[in-house]
């Protein structure tokens, strides 16, 4: 089970968890990683030991569980870097209930802000008032209801609109805090022939 060129989706980090007798959910951690990478980095070992604590085990349980976990942080360090501006959080997928995907969004949203919560005051103050105020939006997602979602094209546009919002909110955070990374914008002069 090499996964090193395939992307990672949800299901692929939750098989792994439950393989580890784990029922938590990987959005809450992609949160929690999403905003670590954005604010102070997390390393491959770092984060190899938060996810093995947050599954209740010492260690992943084969080279394979581990090659998956580690391939999460590296893939969400290269979207949230890239130019493209292509990240996305790792969320259940269109094969789960609107409610599932609700829920999943949420428990990102808790993790995302557990860390940014860390963050001191006056750094935060420091922060652009876009940042600050998508900030402010996610503690009003974090509050959302899953369960009254029913499954109807306006909450699933919904649902896709307040995921785009966590998504541009944590790559606004990286971009903030790694200034001239992603290189997003191209010169406008053409290379002397």
């Amino acid at each position: 089970m090499s996964i090193i060129n395939d992307q990672l989706d949800f299901s692929t980090v939750a098989d792994v968890f439950l393989m580890h007798g784990s029922l938590q959910s990987p959005a809450f951690l992609d949160g929690r990683l999403s905003a670590s990478l954005a604010l102070h980095d997390i390393s491959a070992e770092a984060w190899l030991d938060e996810v093995c604590q947050a599954m209740g085990v010492e260690q992943p349980r084969d080279r394979d569980a581990a090659e998956v976990l580690l391939a999460w942080r590296r893939q969400s360090l290269d979207a949230l870097s890239a130019a493209a501006l292509n990240f996305e959080p790792l969320l259940p997928d269109d094969l789960f209930s609107l409610a599932e995907r609700a829920r999943g969004l949420r428990e990102w949203t808790l993790g995302f802000l557990e860390i940014v919560g860390e963050v001191a005051a006056e750094t935060r103050d420091a922060w652009s008032a876009n940042l600050r105020e998508a900030i402010e939006d996610l503690e009003t997602l974090a509050g959302l209801d899953e369960l009254a979602l029913d499954e109807s094209p306006e909450n699933e546009n919904d649902l896709f609109t307040l995921t785009e919002h966590a998504r541009m909110a944590a790559m606004l955070l990286y971009t903030e805090q790694h200034p001239g990374q992603p290189q997003v914008e191209q010169p406008d002069e053409t290379p002397e022939q």
